[in-house]
């Protein structure tokens, strides 16, 4: 007797991120990949479906990081700058019918305020990296560090606000040596540099009226996954 067929987890969409999506990346820079897969629709019915963290799968050499599509979507909802941008490539290496659906509902899944806490959220987090390391004894490997938190803090800040204020996540920068000039002078001991860009933005997402509604649409997003749930059900 054998058992089940299941079938394999299906990938969906996949493509490059991070420095090298931005334009920031250098020599020592890795290469980071993102995707979304979609697993057997009969696997949710087992002892352990792949959800929470057996839902994510992360692999090294080469660096890639796929998320389920339910999980991929309730990331995005919340939100998460790292997941999200995965929509808004130029590029892809794996683009499949379910994932160009889910790239033409991409703006179903934004709202102001998780929009402006989760960018803003990510920027402070970077800020106290920083701060943390605020002595002024920096080794050559810890100052690399500390100029690549400031460069995306400056990022982060950036792209969130263009979002917010224009409903579209711009990925490669197109000053990217701006970026690497701040980080090089955060690394130099301009923590407060760091300091009053948060400020800066902290005002701007105050003050200007985002264009993104108040809730994201889930309606559109669950019709979505229904679809990729259908489509890998075992017939």
């Amino acid at each position: 007797m054998t058992g089940p067929d299941i079938r394999p987890n299906i990938i969906l969409l996949s493509g490059i991120v991070g420095s090298t999506a931005y334009g920031l990346a250098g020599p020592d820079s890795d290469v980071d990949r993102l995707g979304m897969y979609a697993a057997p629709t009969e696997a949710f019915h087992g002892l352990h479906p792949p959800v929470a963290k057996a839902a994510s799968i992360v692999k090294t050499d080469p660096d890639f990081t796929p998320h389920e599509a339910g999980k991929f979507a309730h990331l995005c909802l919340g939100g998460n700058p790292t997941v999200m941008e995965l929509m808004w490539l130029d590029d892809y290496e794996t683009f499949t019918l379910l994932g160009e659906e889910l790239i033409s509902i991409r703006t179903a899944f934004l709202s102001a305020k998780k929009v402006r806490d989760a960018y803003l959220g990510y920027a402070t987090a970077q800020f106290g990296r920083l701060e943390r390391r605020e002595d002024g004894s920096f080794s050559s490997d810890t100052r690399k560090r500390t100029a690549k938190h400031a460069r995306h803090l400056m990022r982060l800040c950036h792209q969130g606000f263009i979002l917010y204020a224009s409903g579209r996540l711009v990925i490669k920068l197109d000053q990217p040596d701006a970026f690497k000039e701040f980080g090089e002078k955060v690394a130099d001991g301009g923590i407060q540099v760091a300091a009053d860009l948060i400020g800066v933005y902290e005002n701007k997402f105050d003050t200007i009226s985002s264009v993104l509604p108040e809730r994201p649409n889930e309606e559109a997003v669950e019709k979505w996954l229904k679809r990729v749930r259908w489509a890998l059900l075992k017939s």
